[in-house]
C-alpha cells in the first residue's frame, strides 16, 4: 500500500506496524531515495533481518499515516539523516533513546 499525499513526505514502515503484528520500535533516518521519501524507516519489535530482507514485507505510508499509528514519532521527525533512535515505553509514558548509546532525545 502506497499513500503519497503528504506534507512530511512518505517513509517506509514494515508491514507487521501496518497490519499491528507489532509495535513500533525502531526508527531509522536514511538519505532519500526519491523526491517524497522523507527518509524514515519504521521497524517493529517483532521483525527479524530476514523478514525485514523481503521488499514485499515493507509498505510506503505517508508520515502522517504513522503519526495515526504511533503519535510519539512527530518527536523525531526533524532529526538528522544518520538517526537510530529506540521507542520505550514504561507504562503509559513513551520516550525515545539513541539506539547506540541509550541515551534519551530531547
Amino acid at each position: 500500500m502506497a499513500i503519497m499525499h503528504s506534507n512530511y513526505g512518505a517513509c517506509m514502515v514494515s508491514r507487521n506496524i501496518y497490519e499491528k503484528k507489532g509495535k513500533l520500535k525502531w526508527c531509522i533516518r536514511e538519505e532519500s531515495v526519491r523526491d517524497v521519501d522523507n527518509g524514515w524507516r519504521f521497524l517493529s519489535d517483532v521483525d527479524t533481518e530476514e523478514y525485514l530482507s523481503d521488499a514485499n514485507n515493507w509498505c510506503i505510508l505517508a508520515f502522517e499515516s504513522v503519526i495515526e499509528i504511533e503519535p510519539a514519532v512527530l518527536a523525531i521527525y526533524n532529526m538528522p539523516i544518520g538517526a537510530e533512535v529506540t521507542l520505550i515505553q514504561k507504562g503509559k509514558k513513551k520516550f525515545f533513546i539513541d539506539t547506540e548509546t541509550g541515551n534519551p532525545i530531547e
